[in-house]
């Protein structure tokens, strides 16, 4: 088996290649040469320990090719999205405007705090039981647990964007008789912005890897259920791992697309200098 060591000399010859090349070529360069010396080293691990169940390389491709000829993936992957988008939109509809009046009104933050922190800790999967006692087996279940999962990394992150927003904006807008409403919307809301984005990309990623396994148990459809499903149907890993690298591509592109939140005007300048 001679493609493996091949990968890694391609892996390490692009990685020397991107030397001395901007930032745009080397963002492209270097994860494709870490990708192909990841694949050759996982190859030449399961020549090296010749265990047949765990799926080489070709044998995870060859799964990943069936579930798309059969459309399996693209369905799977739809019920997926269609959960997270739910949970996710939810919980940024209702822990963005409580992180803010939480963050700004000191009574509502003494008095809501410690319940937020109190549950915070409480795992997303530990609601599975009564997730399904209240809405049973389906989407809705699943998209509960995806609900809390955001939830509480959107509100926590929302009000440390609040409460860390400098005195000085404050003051400064009051000198100018800018009060109430008007405040908070010209001043409060803009400063916390861009640590409200980052708290949306750490939840929707939590988000995406709650949806496994809440599929895995309260539904019949989506990634979490297909790499359940290929383990029990005859030990199918070349799905399971399919699946996996699936999830992974998708989180990639999720992370991605959230991400274009921060090349708005309103608050690029968060994040000028990074």
């Amino acid at each position: 088996m001679t493609w493996p060591w091949i990968a890694i000399a391609l892996a390490l010859v692009i990685w020397r290649a991107s030397r001395g090349l901007g930032a745009r070529a080397q963002s492209v360069l270097l994860p494709t040469a870490v990708g192909v010396l990841i694949i050759a080293v996982w190859r030449l691990l399961c020549l090296v320990q010749n265990e047949p169940i765990f799926p080489t390389p070709e044998e995870t491709y060859g799964g990943i090719r069936e579930l798309v000829v059969d459309n399996t993936l693209r369905d799977y992957v739809i019920a997926s999205l269609f959960r997270v988008t739910w949970g996710f939109f939810l919980a940024a509809l209702v822990g963005i405007p409580l992180g803010l009046v939480v963050g700004w009104s000191l009574r509502a933050y003494r008095a809501l705090n410690p319940i937020i922190q109190g549950l915070r800790p409480i795992s997303p999967i530990a609601w599975i039981p009564i997730s399904i006692l209240w809405f049973g087996v389906g989407d809705r279940a699943a998209i509960y647990l995806i609900f809390l999962a955001a939830f509480f990394p959107i509100v926590v992150g929302t009000m440390a964007a609040v409460r860390n927003i400098s005195l000085v904006y404050v003051r400064s807008a009051r000198n100018f008789g800018v009060e109430g409403v008007e405040l908070f919307r010209r001043v409060v809301l803009p400063a916390a912005m861009p640590q409200i984005i980052t708290s949306l990309r750490i939840a929707l990623g939590v988000a995406w890897l709650v949806v496994v396994a809440a599929e895995m148990i309260a539904v019949d459809s989506g990634l979490g259920y297909l790499i359940n499903d290929a383990r029990n149907m005859g030990r199918r890993y070349d799905l399971v791992v399919a699946g996996m690298l699936a999830i992974g591509a998708i989180g990639i592109l999720l992370d991605l697309l959230i991400r274009r939140l921060e090349r708005f005007d309103e608050v690029r300048w968060g994040y000028a200098g990074r």
